[in-house]
């Protein structure tokens, strides 16, 4: 589907990927984010296919390394033989020399919750063409964007936010959708929430990132689960999702 301009998404499953096209100096180029579920590898390059026929990408650009943002990361990179930026915090556990944290099903119920001890953890021993980002300019093919390191659902999750219409692909940093409900991941019911609950080990920090995202005022929204939002929907969705952690953490006495 189209977001916006020149940005397009595409789900697999339960994980979005996204396009970001128009780049170059003859707007030609375009960059893949993320590259979603184990085996979604053949529906991406169908889908790769029919928008930009057999142009590859200049690169993929990963938000962080779980295994439904990187499920077809190897076979993506083996057919188009491109640079893959991660966060460097990330790498570790994209190259499986780190696993991360153990899930936590019970921290907000539902069946994608109770699911989460069966999801893989570890990375998928991934060492090729890794370019890290860590400087303002890890990105100079996104010359329209920013990147913005967004910690607590991982250590090295990033975002990205294009000033022109304040459009922002927040990765799992927040999501659309209440991921841990499968009722809710079925029928894509648009809601905003902290990232997947089950696999976020850091919550504080990941609110301190949500807050970061929230003065960026941002228009479009695109995230890594459920649909795209638009306008006075996000910056109340938002809004109500920091009042409601900060009134759980007074009932809490923190």
């Amino acid at each position: 589907m189209k977001i916006a301009e020149n940005v397009f998404g595409y789900r697999t499953a339960i994980a979005n990927i996204a396009y970001i096209a128009g780049l170059g100096p003859k707007k030609e180029d375009w960059v893949l984010i993320d590259t979603g579920i184990p085996y979604s590898a053949s529906f991406i390059l169908k889908n790769t296919k029919q928008l930009f026929n057999e142009k590859k990408p200049l690169a993929i650009i990963l938000t962080h390394a779980h295994f439904d943002h990187i499920g077809a990361l190897q076979t993506l990179v083996n057919k188009w033989n491109v640079p893959v930026y991660i966060h460097e915090k990330e790498i570790p556990y994209l190259e499986s020399k780190k696993k991360y944290p153990k899930p936590t099903p019970l921290k907000e119920k539902g069946i994608m919750s109770f699911l989460s001890p069966f999801y893989p953890r570890d990375g998928i021993d991934f060492h090729s063409k890794i370019k890290p980002i860590s400087r303002e300019d890890s990105l100079p093919f996104l010359t329209d964007w920013k990147w913005i390191h967004t910690p607590g659902h991982t250590e090295g999750h990033i975002s990205l936010f294009r000033e022109k219409d304040r459009l922002l692909l927040a990765g799992d940093a927040l999501i659309t959708v209440k991921q841990e409900s499968l009722f809710a991941v079925l029928t894509q019911k648009k809601e905003i929430h902290g990232p997947p609950a089950y696999f976020t080990p850091d919550v504080e920090t990941s609110f301190t990132s949500i807050e970061k995202l929230h003065a960026l005022e941002p228009q479009i929204l695109y995230t890594g689960h459920g649909g795209p939002m638009y306008g006075e929907d996000i910056r109340k969705g938002i809004s109500q999702l920091l009042y409601q952690h900060t009134y759980e953490n007074v009932l809490k006495g923190e």
